[in-house]
Parts: C-alpha cells; sequence; structure tokens
C-alpha cells in the first residue's frame, strides 16, 4: 500500500480551509483509478475537491507529488477563485522539489516525520477500493 503524507505548510493550509484528511484521500484514490485532473509531469499532478457543498471544478486544487516510491505528497493547495493556475515560476521550483522527495532515503523520510516537516495521512480504507 502507497504511504501518503502532507507537508507541514499544506497541513496549515488544510486545516485553513476545512479540508479533511479523508478528502485529501479520495484525491489519491482517484488517481489511483486513473482519474487525474491534471498530470503536469515530473511526479507532479493536480487533484481537483469539492469541498462546502461545491462542485470540484469550483473548489479547490491540490498539488501532489503522486508515486514517488509508492509515496504520495501533498504540497500545496489553493483555490480556484484566488489562482487559476500556478505561475511558470512556482512550477520551476515544484519540479526542483519533486527532484529532492524522489531522491528521499527512508532514514530522511523518517527525519522529516519526526521533525514534523511531514505528517503521513492514516488510511483506513484500501487502495483497491
Amino acid at each position: 500500500m502507497q504511504k501518503i503524507f502532507k507537508t507541514k505548510a499544506f497541513e496549515k493550509f488544510a486545516r485553513k480551509a476545512q479540508i479533511s484528511d479523508e478528502i485529501l484521500l479520495e484525491a489519491i484514490y482517484r488517481a489511483n483509478q486513473g482519474l487525474i485532473d491534471a498530470d503536469l509531469g515530473h511526479f507532479i499532478i493536480k487533484q481537483r475537491i469539492a469541498t462546502n457543498g461545491r462542485g470540484r471544478s469550483g473548489s479547490y486544487r491540490m498539488i501532489i507529488f503522486y508515486q514517488i516510491n509508492n509515496r504520495s505528497y501533498f504540497v500545496a493547495g489553493f483555490a480556484k477563485n484566488q489562482q487559476e493556475n500556478l505561475s511558470a515560476a512556482e512550477f520551476i521550483a515544484l519540479k526542483a522539489l519533486s527532484k529532492i522527495y524522489q531522491q528521499l532515503t527512508d532514514d530522511e523520510l523518517n527525519l522529516l516525520l519526526q521533525n514534523n516537516k511531514l505528517i503521513e495521512i492514516k488510511q483506513e480504507i484500501s487502495d483497491d477500493e
């Protein structure tokens, strides 16, 4: 089963936007079924999520480093009404960050978890569903 994480900064964004871990897991499960809203390359995907009674198209966008060594990381999010897309500079920065995450060792990952730089999202349902 793949492991799913969120960065400390993403956790702060999600809490403020009232986006639950269950909603985040749904975005990963949709991606696992091939339902990816935008594949940006370099292990980076953009998934739309629905919140507060709004549909996915009018709500939030999540930037995920997807399926890096059987791990996925929520790294950024934004409301569609505040930002339509990533800027070129943001995308360049995300590509560079993605390369770092691609090279993370298990020891480095554990250190990030211990220092609360990454938070694991606990899964209650399997990837098969």
